[in-house]
């Protein structure tokens, strides 16, 4: 018997059960049964019945055992393959090295704590992948040790990639607040997470591009400025780059560190001037404010500075929100003075002493730095203040402007791009961001030792590193401004920056120009983790068949692999006889 499809000139093909016979020499040919009607599973499991296939019910010979999230994996390591960053860690394999791998992947795929990461890289297939299945924390804390001790020469790897004579470098600091009481580093100090804690300091140090190249770690108690001779050092002397130009914000690179700077007679900076320095070039009339009426930038020279070329802009945007702010702070500082003016006059049976005013009065002007706009009369049982108007006001002609100074000549760097390269310091600003919000969560810090204090801040550094990259290949499905590169070395600088009219539509249809979704990076990583490592089996017993298969992606997985220039995997390979 066999199945047998006969064409139909106006309808479906016609579906029959036939077996066949000789008479003489004809082959005679007898219909049994009409499965025309039939569901197409049951047509074609007859016809293997009739092939003498033995067919069993499918979770009795087909069984997937276990899966695994895998496309994020696969788009973390293929980036870091394309980095090199194996054999910028370690030119030989070694456990370390796929250790630290694992950990760099692990707190881009989802930060935590060592402990948890040799839970987590479980539930995925990374610890498959790099064939560390069998650390627990403790080798994680070894391989973190042997990265610290390695830490110098991976930066000067990175530097001799990325960094080059007459280039520039762009250098900022921050702070994390430090939970524990055991590490050395952690230091009362000015805390940039705005708590009333212990924090450690980091300096990060970038290229021209904003792609980390070293970071260096300092107690908490360490001003900006102090840190800049060692980066200056490290530039000279580790990488071996004798003329660079180190951009710095005007609260690092004060007087004192640019005559640091200029003992190297080769080296270049960019900076900016305070406002007490600015104030001073327009009561000495070398800045007149005037100026501004028609234009937004002019390069001046004073006598203050020789041998410096000062950039001065204007903002009217800016000048409206610092006017703004101030008026808010005024505002807020004047109802809580007025608080205390009113409890001083009610309190006549015990009248405050004026040791008692003063320092409710400071605590007031501490919290709104506004102490230098207001007159104050403070004596036992009286309490008075008044707005200085004249230092309101002379403060008020500065709002939207500032001074950007540097040592480069006009050759070698023109007026408007002296600007935009200390406005180039905010991709140093972004990093921080990075580090601390939802990507690579440098904090909290849970090491104690001054050892894994450090190795941890270098480890989230190399992550941005690789982060880095793959927002600048994958722009397009994120949110990110895929013309921001070249827009920022040919636009006003000195006028609010916009988006480009390409990322507007991208934010406001959710879609890019494709059509393909838009994401941040880590709902983009969450979709790419539905790719997965499929552990599967066949039959049962001793005679049990295992194999491993991928997940097909989809479009938008296979969009992203593309501009990566990942090739994903397709067949099927070989796995243990036991799925790990």
């Amino acid at each position: 018997m066999y199945i047998e499809e006969v064409p139909n000139r106006n309808s479906s093909p016609a579906i029959l059960l036939r077996e066949s016979y000789r008479e003489g020499k004809r082959t005679v040919k007898r219909t049994i049964a009409n499965l025309t009607g039939c569901p197409h599973e049951a047509i074609e499991s007859f016809r293997l019945a009739l092939k003498g296939i033995k067919l069993v019910p499918q979770e009795e010979y087909f069984t997937t055992e276990r899966n695994l999230p895998h496309g994020h994996v696969e788009l973390v390591l293929g980036v870091m393959r394309i980095l090199g960053v194996d054999t910028l860690l370690s030119s030989k394999p070694c456990k370390e090295r796929d250790i630290v791998m694992a950990m760099i992947a692990q707190r881009l795929i989802g930060a935590c704590s060592k402990l948890e990461t040799t839970r987590l890289w479980h539930t995925t297939s990374l610890a498959q992948e790099l064939g560390v299945e069998n650390a627990d924390e403790n080798d994680l804390y070894a391989a973190m040790d042997w990265l610290l001790s390695r830490q110098e020469r991976i930066e000067t790897k990175l530097a001799k990639r990325h960094l080059f004579e007459g280039g520039r470098v762009l250098y900022d600091v921050s702070s994390s607040s430090y939970t524990g009481r055991c590490c050395l580093l952690a230091v009362r100090g000015y805390n940039r997470d705005k708590k009333k804690m212990p924090s450690i300091v980091y300096g990060l140090l970038t290229d021209a591009e904003g792609r980390p190249i070293a970071v260096e770690v300092y107690t908490g108690n360490t001003g900006d400025p102090a840190t800049v001779p060692t980066q200056i050092e490290k530039l000279q002397k580790r990488f071996g780059l004798e003329r660079v130009v180190f951009v710095g914000d005007r609260g690092m690179l004060t007087d004192a560190q640019i005559a640091v700077v200029k003992k190297h007679p080769q080296m270049g900076w960019i900076s900016a001037l305070r406002t007490p320095a600015i104030r001073a070039l327009v009561e000495q009339g070398a800045l007149q404010l005037s100026l501004f009426d028609e234009q937004n930038l002019l390069e001046i020279h004073s006598d203050t500075y020789p041998d410096e070329r000062l950039m001065v802009c204007y903002n009217p945007l800016l000048a409206e929100d610092r006017k703004r702010t101030r008026n808010e702070l005024l505002a807020a500082t004047e109802k809580d003075l007025s608080r205390i003016a009113a409890e001083v006059s009610r309190r006549t049976k015990t009248p405050l002493k004026g040791k008692e005013i003063g320092v409710k009065v400071g605590k007031v002007l501490n919290h709104f730095k506004m102490g230098k706009h207001f007159s104050l009369i403070i004596e036992d049982n009286r309490f008075e203040f008044s707005r200085k108007i004249e230092n309101i006001e002379k403060e008020s002609r500065l709002d939207g402007i500032y001074v950007v100074r540097t040592s480069e000549n006009e050759k070698d760097l023109s007026t408007e791009d002296a600007v935009r390269a200390y406005k180039s310091l905010g991709q140093v600003e972004q990093a921080f961001r990075c580090f601390k919000g939802v990507d690579i969560l440098v904090r909290p810090i849970r090491h104690w030792t001054v050892d894994h204090v450090k190795a941890h801040i270098f480890l989230c550094m190399l992550a941005y590193y690789v982060e880095w990259f793959i927002r600048k290949r994958l722009a397009s499905v994120l949110f990110e401004d895929e013309e921001l590169d070249q827009m920022r070395w040919s636009r006003d600088p000195v006028a609010k920056a916009t988006s480009s009219e390409s990322t507007k539509k991208k934010k406001s249809t959710k879609k890019n120009s494709k059509g393909f979704p838009v994401h941040n990076l880590h709902s983009l990583l969450q979709d790419l983790s539905t790719r997965c490592k499929n552990f599967c089996r066949v039959g049962e017993g001793k005679n049990a068949v295992r194999f491993m298969t991928f997940t097909e992606p989809t479009e938008f997985q296979s969009h992203v692999f593309s501009l990566l220039g990942i090739r994903w995997y397709k067949n099927v390979k070989p796995a243990p006889s036991k799925p790990a």
